[in-house]
């Protein structure tokens, strides 16, 4: 009996000794936002529904997405790109806006894609002069306001972008193709061994 005990202590020593380490050197999991996350812990999937950048053709991006741990946690909820003032702002996506006007003193446009399932992903656009009304279609590259003067929480002059599926905030860049993520111009490679018309 004592001989067991004796057995299974040593092995519980051995095991502690050998799994901390292992797990102090392991790296952490994934931290999924409780701000992304829906009830069952899981990020929603975002489509590559865009079509264009809210400004531009390539904007700086002065700020990226930084997730919260916790729904009110800090964070930062979207994606700052920079964009003088009067800059034009279009919808990355077609469909239709579900809010335009002011939120704090800012101008706010929200745009509610089509066909990006239940509940629709929405994208929002600040500090915006809008040219668009509530309920209004819009089509992806299509104008919806310009960039204010004032009301930008960044250093420079900036677009802050964001997109929400419900009340879940996630990362916008992920609603473009890796085509319209990759910078530098496009290049034509030559077509070799091809005969040329005469």
């Amino acid at each position: 009996m004592r001989v067991s005990r004796c057995v299974r202590a040593c092995v519980r020593l051995v095991l502690l000794v050998v799994l901390t380490p292992a797990a102090l050197l392991a790296p952490p999991p994934p931290r999924l936002s409780a701000a992304a996350a829906g009830e069952d812990g899981a990020v929603p999937a975002v489509p590559a529904a865009g079509r264009a950048w809210p400004v531009g053709v390539r904007p700086r991006v002065l700020r990226g997405w930084e997730p919260p741990a916790t729904a009110y946690g800090r964070g930062h909820r979207g994606v700052d790109l920079a964009a003088a003032p009067g800059t034009p702002v279009v919808a990355v996506a077609a469909g239709r806006v579900s809010f335009a006007g002011r939120v704090a003193g800012r101008g706010v446009v929200s745009v509610e894609l089509a066909r990006t399932g239940g509940p629709p992903l929405r994208t929002t656009y600040e500090p915006v002069r809008a040219s668009v009304a509530e309920g209004e279609a819009v089509t992806a590259g299509e104008v919806v306001g310009t960039v204010e003067p004032a009301g930008s929480h960044c250093p420079t002059p900036c677009v802050h972008w964001g997109l929400l599926r419900g009340d879940a905030y996630l990362d916008p860049l992920a609603l473009l193709p890796p085509w319209l993520l990759r910078s530098g111009p496009s290049r034509l490679l030559p077509v070799l061994r091809v005969p040329v018309p005469g």
